[in-house]
């Protein structure tokens, strides 16, 4: 099921006197937080606009209007920022990881499910999905073309076809 808002990061620390603060990024660079204009806060999803935001190191600063001080920024450290679905469009065939997890795992030939996708690594030229079978072991696949046939997040599943020898010994 596709979720209205998306976490994107979390608030770690303060950074200065005037309200900024630093958020751990869960998307490729802190340019792609950077570059909202408003971003949602908290289990009830509070909108704030984005008056100032760069990259820091491996962080990001944020200022969001309304947190006008250190005292103020430090009330929300340890919270999450979400984006709304409807402020980002993704290119054909693109998802969010946020989409994939939770999706069950079928095999294009057999029908077989092997389980659901549980975790997504994403190292070197292709992305590895993890999955977790009815009787609790993980298995992994490449999220290559030749492996991963259809996405389908409307109906819950993928469709994958393993290479040879990939699942032996399951």
């Amino acid at each position: 099921m596709r979720k209205k808002y998306l976490e994107i990061g979390k608030i770690v620390a303060t950074q200065g006197l005037g309200g900024e603060f630093r958020v751990q990024y869960y998307c490729d660079s802190a340019d792609v937080i950077c570059s909202f204009d408003r971003l949602f806060m908290g289990k009830d999803k509070t909108e704030y606009e984005v008056e100032k935001a760069r990259p820091h190191k491996t962080l990001a600063v944020l200022k969001l209007a309304g947190i006008d001080t250190v005292e103020q920024a430090k009330t929300v450290v340890g919270k999450m920022l979400y984006i709304d679905r409807d402020d980002t469009e993704l290119p054909e065939g693109v998802h969010f990881i946020q989409d994939i997890i939770g999706l069950e795992v079928r095999d294009a030939d057999s029908g077989r499910v092997y389980g659901k996708v549980t975790d997504i690594y994403q190292h070197g030229a292709a992305d590895v999905y993890s999955l977790k079978t009815p009787e609790g072991k993980e298995l992994m696949f490449p999220a290559i073309p030749e492996v991963l046939l259809e996405t389908n997040i409307d109906e819950g599943y993928l469709v994958i076809r393993p290479l040879e020898g990939l699942f032996d010994g399951e």
